[in-house]
């Protein structure tokens, strides 16, 4: 007994001088099914952000470890668990999905983990479940369809029907656009979403146009975008109402539509916290080094993984390398002190940024290429409306 009780120690103590001086990040997101493109976009971006910073935080190695949620909750909270207990992170990070990232929290938070949304923004962790180690690398889910609102509000649009998928995110863009939006909202769809995802909306298609509505509001990332504007425009909506959309045209999507000649898409616009031609320093070499490496534009969620590693990184620096100082990298990271590709933003009570929110155009570049730029500011230093329920100061 002696003898095993010492072997275990002597392997338990070779693990740990394996791990020291490494930072261990755990990265989780979706690598299969149709949505693998985006997360294979976000893990491209995660290691361009480890090679631009020399591979090193703070003098530390940094180690990426990647899992699959096969877009589930339970998978992506069982790759989280396999994470803590198993590979022993300091840090996890990824997850696109709230119901994932929902899925998650507790057994990441409990570990006293710190917990790094590189996409999904749901209301509770914004509002009263928010927690001292959970950060967000990107936005609320409502913000960003409220500043869409405005923008309705702004080119006159009296009517709208919504049309959106059927779970937490969902929902919150719902919520986001009719937060701002002053006309009428003629009518509702929720279309079944995860695996298996509704792929033909011809149904709600007829009942949008039935309704006499002026335009259309949708938010349908991934595959299911292509299919909603594809279906849209064959339909012949586009010669009598108005497509809006969130998150649905991107720079993944944006080289399908241009090679399946969706006229549609050209001039059209979306609300974002960011555009490849922002004018800054750090999203100036973030973007030529994504198309240097990777022969395309990055997209949103490649901005806010590439962001969610350089956050991690300035916590790393703020303790000085000492991993076991917690309170020393949450204040580091609660300054937002670092060269976010956004520019500079404030952290909220709640950990979410205050930051601006854009309308950007789909136009072609030099090359004939389709990507964004930059119209204007539609919200200026924004803070999400569930900040004043979470109970942190």
């Amino acid at each position: 007994m002696r003898k095993f009780l010492a072997t275990g120690l002597v392997l338990g103590m070779s693990a740990v001088a394996a791990f020291a001086g490494e930072v261990r990040i755990g990265f989780v997101t979706t690598l299969t099914t149709p949505a693998a493109v985006i997360g294979r976009d976000m893990v491209d971006a995660a290691k361009l952000a480890v090679k631009n910073m020399g591979g090193k935080m703070a003098g530390l190695d940094v180690r990426l470890i990647i899992e699959d949620d096969g877009f589930r909750p339970d998978t992506g909270r069982l790759k989280t668990v396999k994470l803590i207990k198993q590979d022993k992170v300091d840090f996890l990070t990824g997850y696109i999905w709230s119901h994932v990232l929902l899925a998650s929290r507790k057994p990441a938070l409990d570990a006293g983990k710190f917990l790094i949304s590189a996409n999904a923004g749901p209301s509770p962790l914004a509002g009263k479940l928010c927690n001292r180690n959970f950060f967000s690398a990107s936005w609320q889910n409502d913000q960003i369809p409220m500043a869409m609102g405005e923008v309705l509000n702004q080119l006159g649009i009296k009517s709208l029907y919504l049309i959106n998928p059927n779970y937490a995110a969902g929902k919150n863009m719902v919520s986001g656009v009719s937060r701002t939006f002053k006309g009428k909202i003629l009518g509702k769809d929720f279309t079944r979403w995860g695996k298996g995802a509704q792929l033909d909306f011809s149904a709600e298609l007829a009942k949008a146009k039935a309704s006499g509505a002026q335009a259309i509001f949708s938010f349908y990332p991934g595959k299911a975008g292509a299919a909603f504007i594809k279906q849209f425009q064959q339909a012949g909506l586009d010669k009598s109402m108005k497509l809006f959309t969130v998150y649905t045209i991107d720079a993944l999507s944006l080289p399908k539509f241009q090679k399946a000649g969706l006229k549609v898409v050209l001039g059209s616009q979306s609300t974002h916290f960011w555009s490849p031609d922002m004018d800054n320093p750090a999203n100036r070499k973030f973007v030529s080094s994504f198309r240097a490496a990777y022969g395309r534009y990055p997209s949103f969620y490649a901005a806010q993984a590439y962001d969610a590693i350089n956050l991690i990184r300035s916590g790393v620096e703020g303790a000085r390398g000492d991993l076991s100082n917690t309170d020393a990298i949450r204040a580091a990271m609660e300054r937002a002190d670092f060269g976010s590709v956004r520019g500079k933003f404030t952290y909220g009570n709640n950990h979410f940024p205050i930051q601006n929110f854009y309308l950007r155009e789909v136009v072609a570049d030099a090359d004939g290429n389709w990507t964004f730029k930059t119209v204007k500011t539609v919200l200026k230093n924004h803070q999400d409306p569930y900040a004043k329920d979470c109970p942190l100061k």
